[in-house]
């Protein structure tokens, strides 16, 4: 009986039996030797590959010489013979290539052919004929079939130790792109450790196939995973996982296959012909720093930084992306789900360059015109933030071989111009659109790709319904009906007929899904492609910004400043303390205090991230950060540190009296602040809503939080931490997270939703809007002809004065007619808002027309701007702050380094809620202000016993005794076991507080509580041993009039 083969060998035979159609030893077994004559007589079918003899390999060139040369004579005889050079020309022309593969990589070569003596221009070697695509030439198609591609197993490489071997190399007409080491588990190695150590530690990159640019990637492959580099540096070089991840991204690896190994997809789908050559053609890219540098430079193989390679889902999506739009033409809706560290801006390139030359595959598909034209004549890709827009514009420049095909536009005029000169890729933001969209000529003729980036954001509400119309408009409405206008509106708000959209997010929200996700048979929406945030964080392309999350409560306590006792809101007043205390200058050091001392003991003077680790504070608003600002260049400046702290927000803003803006804060301008902070002297940047999305600075690795942060938000900015950074030796272990506004919980929430894969459960209900539009209408400030009226001038172009008088009637009645509850004018308003809101997000995904809806939302987009409701429901804000005053400010830390846990089911969405929104009780509550505060500070001072003074006193009083103790000197510090080291202090300090019963007895009772007992020492100790200790004190605020930090030079 015959066993099966389960050593290496056997997997080794199973890859280049799917390759090749045979093995070595099946070819043996049928009287097939290794031998010259064996290998010049094969004729491999459409889709199998050369055999290659180990003895052909030309290690100091890195060539398969039969292979070359037997592609060289069959293809470009003639050119051959053109040869006028000294020598042989074998000789000579081997001699070329590899200095020019030495010069400028294989990858040039390649695609650019090589120069040979007086084989010059036309007459130059080709050594690859490109796949073509179904619109290129018949001669095309017969010269890409006669490439050779080849495998040979067990390649003889090294120049200086000829017993070591390759285990498999791939060529392409005789050059080498791909190198693997197999191992197999059965028999105790694998590929993710064995063969990775061989790369690394066996196999000298100084050998030419394994130099940097000889070949494209070296695999190491098990039958469960696959790895891969671009670039072998011994101990230092990166491999990257090539694995498919595991179903509804639950993390990486490969799913169970039930037809064979795991990893069977890389040799049944990825090493194909097509794959290979399509790799060759549109993906691999060397990158020059061009783009991160702003500067040109030669591009050999010298100035190359990297080489860019595709990962298994980037290559997945786009070829999956390919296949919808050959079969089903134009018009598709497709979401893709890819989190930070997908390689997202690569992804969306490779997309865009593969969309132009997208030709459709069947008569079918819509919109095509025949199969051998190319579907869309341009593509948009549609940005979310300036800076996005740059990254994405240098990134797809940088990997256009024909500049004149890539084009930018912030203007209407630009767009048509480059449409018109038949740019094929059109870069712009969400920003500039709208205002693109105006005057755009009819193009009805034409089909376009949208590719949005950043979809969570920038394909909400309106700029999305300017997205859509701008690419599908009727040059006639002018002169039409009304309701004829109205409808054709409506038409134009839904998705373009005549493009298709490709939405890449990694937090969709509900309006994403269900505009561009895949409808299944029972309503739900999903995305069409995911990688998830935890398959990028399990492979390595991110860091989990959930490690190290400390958290801080504070505590306020606020007096009445007079004998006056009014009475206000309580809710409103509530709110109202509480900005005021998170303004206070007091409590704004007491945290910056925090911040500063932690980043300067933890992060600066720890040398994280070989000394080069950055912070971010993140604040509520601009003031805040401009209070934040000016309190930690205080502190820096007290303390003598060495590095400067920098603020990054938009425009201009007035703080006590003040006006500032980044650019004087900084002292350069706003539009250097991200290069400038890239800079070492550098370390802090304290920002409101600037950089929150779209910022990536590897360095970063601190972020400081307070400002409430939920959902898409939080994710969003929590990401900023998150990017890898090998250089630096970045490990999850050194990215701290310290939040003084939210709870683990909320954190854990905000992430739970876009860990894995996310989906909605069903359709938004669009019938909120006939009741908001019942309700709106019930109240009389306008009428229904009034909002006809109004509609029949604005879409025939009227000028401003007359829609002035219809709006302002209903302005009228707002304002004075009508006799409101204490919320009434706040609550009409709020639903005006809402009716907007919900039908500029569903108008285009509804499966009905709603004319009397679409006037509706044109009429309030005008009035809502003209209703002015009073600001904190009247209440005299200036007279509430003038009676409070901070008296103290505590700061607990709650939360200690905490790995907060997610959750990675399937997150399945709610769909918009539909009800109508209200501004809250209808009936005016008021209560006297000494009650407001006596409630407040129940809050916001609940949970410490002692006065202020008292708990500082304590700790601070036990903290010295303890740190002066002879046994804490010689047994806790220094003492290498930390276990023993605890166990120790705990028993020092019982000893301490036994010896202090008598000075305090109160304290001594609760130290007894084994509750209270922990929290105590754990206070003591951070009291002694850290910087930040203070964090963990009482602030009590003097009687002085505070000190504004804003308000300083």
């Amino acid at each position: 009986m015959t066993q099966s083969n389960t050593r290496e060998d056997g997997f080794e035979q199973l890859i280049e039996r799917a390759l090749v159609g045979s093995t070595i030893e099946e070819r043996k077994a049928n009287g097939i030797e290794l031998t010259a004559t064996a290998a010049d007589a094969q004729a491999p079918g459409a889709d199998a590959f050369y055999w290659g003899l180990p003895s052909d390999f030309r290690k100091r060139e890195a060539v398969d010489e039969r292979r070359l040369w037997s592609f060289l004579e069959s293809t470009q005889a003639d050119t051959l013979a053109l040869w006028r050079g000294r020598g042989n020309v074998r000789e000579n022309v081997m001699k070329e290539i590899k200095r020019t593969i030495e010069s400028v990589g294989v990858l040039e070569v390649l695609r650019k052919g090589v120069e040979v003596d007086n084989l010059q221009d036309d007459n130059k070697l080709k050594l690859f004929f490109p796949r073509p695509s179904a619109s290129d030439s018949d001669e095309s198609h017969r010269r890409y079939a006669l490439n050779q591609f080849s495998v040979t197993r067990q390649a003889v490489y090294s120049l200086t130790n000829p017993l070591n071997e390759i285990d498999m190399v791939i060529f392409v007409n005789g050059l080498p792109i791909f190198t693997f080491e197999l191992k197999n588990i059965w028999t105790g190695q694998n590929a993710e450790y064995h063969a990775i150590k061989q790369y690394r530690e066996t196999r000298d990159s100084r050998d030419p196939l394994l130099m940097f640019g000889r070949c494209l990637a070296h695999f190491a492959l098990d039958k469960d995973n696959v790895f891969f580099c671009t670039r072998l540096q011994g101990k230092d070089s990166y491999f990257m996982p090539f694995n498919q991840g595991l179903p509804d991204g639950k993390g990486k690896g490969n799913p169970v296959n039930p037809n064979g190994h795991k990893t069977s997809y890389m040799w049944e789908r990825i090493l194909r012909k097509d794959v290979i050559a399509d790799i060759i053609s549109n993906y691999a890219l060397f990158d020059y720093g061009e783009a991160k540098t702003g500067k040109k430079v030669p591009h050999i193989l010298r100035n190359a930084k990297k080489l860019f390679f595709p990962r298994y889902h980037q290559l997945d999506v786009v070829n999956r992306l390919l296949d919808e739009v050959g079969t089903k033409g134009v018009g598709g809706r497709y979401l893709i789900q890819h989190s930070a560290g997908s390689g997202k801006s690569n992804s969306i390139t490779w997309l865009a360059f593969k969309l132009i030359k997208a030709t459709p595959q069947t008569m079918d598909a819509v919109r095509a015109i025949a199969l051998n034209e190319q579907i869309f004549q341009s593509v948009i890709i549609v940005t979310d933030r300036r800076l996005l827009d740059k990254q994405l514009t240098d990134n797809v420049k940088a990997f256009a071989n024909s500049k004149g095909i890539v084009a930018h536009a912030d203007t209407s005029l630009q767009l048509r111009q480059a449409i018109e000169n038949n740019k094929r890729i059109i870069l712009t933001t969400i920003q500039k659109f709208p205002y693109i969209v105006g005057d755009i000529a009819d193009m009805r003729h034409l089909n376009f790709a949208v590719i949005i980036d950043e979809a969570h954001s920038s394909q909400s509400g309106i700029a999305a319904d300017k997205l859509n119309t701008a690419l599908y408009r009727d040059p006639d409405q002018n002169g039409a009906d009304i309701d004829e206008l109205i409808d054709k509106l409506i038409q134009d708000r839904k998705l373009s007929e005549n493009a298709s959209y490709f939405a890449f997010t990694a937090t969709p929200k509900r309006e994403t899904l269900e505009r561009f996700g895949i409808e299944y048979e029972d309503g739900s929406f999903h995305p069409f492609h995911l990688y998830s945030m935890k398959q990028a964080i399990e492979e390595g392309f991110i860091h989990d910004v959930l490690s190290n999350y400390t958290t801080y409560h504070s505590f306020y306590e606020v007096t009445k400043r007079s004998e006056a006792n009014p009475e206000y809101d309580e809710g409103r007043a509530q709110k109202l303390l509480r900005k005021m205390v998170e303004r206070e200058p007091h409590t704004i050091a007491a945290k910056a205090e925090v911040m500063l001392s932690h980043f300067d003991a933890k992060v600066f003077r720890s040398r994280k991230l070989r000394g080069k680790a950055k912070a971010m504070v993140v604040t509520k608003d601009i003031e805040c950060a401009i209070r934040y600002y000016h309190a930690l260049r205080k502190l820096a400046e007290q303390r003598n540190l060495p590095y400067n702290i920098l603020i990054a927000f938009s425009g201009t803003k007035e703080v006590d009296g003040v006006e500032y803006t980044e650019a004087q804060l900084n002292g350069f301008p706003d539009s250097d602040t991200a290069k400038e902070f890239d800079k070492d002297e550098n370390r802090i940047l304290v920002v409101a809503n600037k950089y929150l999305t779209g910022f990536d600075q590897e360095k970063l690795a601190v972020m400081y939080i307070d400002k409430p942060l939920a959902g898409v938000l939080a994710v969003q900015t929590l990401s900023r931490l998150n990017r890898i950074a090998p250089d630096l030796h970045k490990r999850d272990e050194d990215i701290f997270v310290l939040d003084f506004f939210n709870s683990i919980e909320d954190m854990q929430k905000s992430f739970n939703d876009f860990y894995t894969v996310t989906s909605l459960e069903q359709a938004t209900d669009p019938n909120v809007l006939s009741e908001l539009r019942r309700t709106l209408l019930d109240l009389e400030v306008f009428t229904e002809d009034e909002v006809e009226q109004f509609n029949e001038l604005f879409h025939r172009g009227a000028e401003q004065e007359d829609l002035a008088p219809i709006l302002d009637r209903a302005q009228a009645r707002f304002d004075n007619e009508i006799e409101w509850h204490e919320n009434g004018k706040a609550d009409f308003k709020m639903k005006c808002k809402q009716f907007v809101k919900v039908y500029s997000r569903i108008a285009a995904i509804m499966v009905f027309d709603a004319p009397a809806w679409e006037k509706l939302y044109w009429y309030l987009r005008l009035l809502i701007p003209q209703l002015k409701v009073p600001q904190n429901g009247g209440i005299d804000i200036s007279n509430l702050l003038d009676n409070s005053a901070l008296n103290t400010y505590a700061l607990s830390r709650t939360a200690l380094n905490v790995h907060i846990d997610l959750d990675d089911e399937e997150t399945v969405l709610d769909p918009l809620a539909a009800k109508m929104v209200n501004a809250g009780p209808t009936e005016e509550t008021r209560t006297a202000f000494d009650i407001i505060l006596e409630h407040f500070n129940e809050r916001h001072m609940g949970g410490w016993d002692a006065t202020p003074v008292e708990q500082r006193t304590k700790i601070v009083r036990i903290a010295d005794i303890m740190a002066h103790d002879a046994q804490y000197l010689s047994q806790v510090v220094g003492n290498p076991d930390t276990e023993a080291a605890d166990r120790r202090f705990e028993e020092i300090l019982n000893r301490i507080m036994t010896q202090q019963r008598s000075a305090d007895l109160t304290l001594y009772r609760e130290y007894r509580d084994a509750g209270f007992r922990r929290d105590f020492i754990n206070l003591v100790r951070t009291a002694i041993e850290n910087a930040d200790h203070l964090s963990s004190l009482h602030y009590p605020i003097s009687t002085e009039p505070p000190v504004s930090y804003a308000a300083e030079p």
